[in-house]
């Protein structure tokens, strides 16, 4: 019976409009995951990047990756929130945390998986380490990165549900608000939603990753470094 009410729930225009509306929630939402994964791709993908080139340091990879997906997000929360008090700061900084051991595997994989044959054609008519990391293993690697971004994205959706926990923002003010005055089908539709938006961002990065793939597949890049070194 819950269920029938959180959709229709759901359904009520009267739950859409305004600063604390369903539409809203959403914008904040995504903004939250926006902003949290920015942040960890901008310390985890040049670690993983460079780790992936130079094989330096391919050893802590799995080790630092494991120790950081071990950490409970919600006492690692508390812990922040305690520490940095009421506000996004707290959950921002979980979530980047949660985020970066899939954008660092992802990203050293990436740059692990291509062909080394292709990296030494590539400096043999001269290019530049930096030059081959941008114009030949990335662009290679860019499946396997999008992976990572893609688990990172839907690892921050799911969980950013916890922003609501230290601040009043996000579809996680539903679930917590319900909780609290036992309107279990605010508390069940606002989780139906975060559920439907992260099954479209699953859907839509997929696709990405598939087209991506398909045309990093294609013979192009290989057969020009080919043809070159030949």
């Amino acid at each position: 019976m819950n269920l029938v009410e959180a959709f229709r729930w759901i359904a009520d225009p009267g739950n859409w409009g305004g600063t604390s509306g369903i539409a809203a929630r959403i914008v904040e939402h995504l903004w939250v995951t926006f902003l949290s994964l920015l942040a960890a791709a901008a310390v985890a993908l040049p670690v993983g990047v460079l780790i992936g080139h130079t094989g330096r340091g391919a050893g802590v990879i799995g080790a630092f990756t494991g120790a950081f997906r071990a950490i409970p997000t919600l006492g690692l929360l508390t812990l922040f929130g305690l520490l940095l008090g009421i506000g996004l700061a707290a959950p921002m900084l979980a979530l980047v945390i949660l985020a970066i051991p899939s954008l660092l595997a992802g990203a050293y994989s990436g740059i692990h998986s291509v062909d080394p044959t292709i990296a030494g054609a590539a400096r043999a008519i001269g290019m530049s380490p930096a030059q081959v990391i941008t114009r030949v293993e990335l662009p290679l690697a860019l499946p396997v990165l999008i992976g990572g971004i893609r688990a990172a994205t839907l690892q921050i959706v799911a969980t950013a549900t916890l922003a609501a926990y230290t601040a009043d923002y996000g579809l996680g003010r539903y679930l917590f608000a319900g909780l609290k005055t036992r309107d279990y089908p605010q508390m069940i539709g606002g989780a139906i939603i975060v559920i439907a938006l992260a099954l479209i961002l699953e859907l839509l990065l997929a696709a990405v990753q598939r087209t991506i793939d398909q045309r990093v597949t294609r013979p192009s890049t290989r057969e020009k470094l080919g043809s070159r070194h030949g």
